[in-house]
């Protein structure tokens, strides 16, 4: 947890030296992260179908891979290139919305380097 941050220009660096927002998520909560994300895309019917046309599962498939990391991680990938549902998710979850983004780091491809 970072305890101390001192601004450096427009950014904060914390005690550590790391930049806050790439703080690293275990891959065990970022799992149950993406199942909460997971559940909550089941209760939106239209976005579960816009996600099962995405992915090219149905439904079912999806759920009966919700412990596929790899499948977790496209959850995320979901989530991650529709603002609005991110927002709403986290609102509802009252979860930092930094918090997807890192979840989606410690699962399998979250490694690639981002070039924004």
């Amino acid at each position: 947890m970072l305890t101390e941050r001192r601004p450096i220009g427009r950014h904060f660096i914390a005690r550590s030296g790391k930049h806050p927002n790439y703080s690293a998520m275990q891959e065990e909560e970022a799992e149950i992260l993406a199942l909460k994300a997971l559940s909550y895309l089941a209760g939106l019917d239209e976005m579960m179908d816009r996600f099962a046309d995405l992915s090219g599962m149905g439904p079912n498939d999806i759920m009966e891979r919700a412990e596929d990391t790899e499948m977790l991680a496209g959850v995320l990938d979901f989530f991650l290139f529709d603002e609005a549902l991110l927002t709403a998710f986290c609102e509802a979850h009252e979860i930092n919305p930094e918090h997807p983004a890192q979840a989606r780091m410690a699962l399998p491809g979250g490694d690639l380097p981002h070039w924004t």
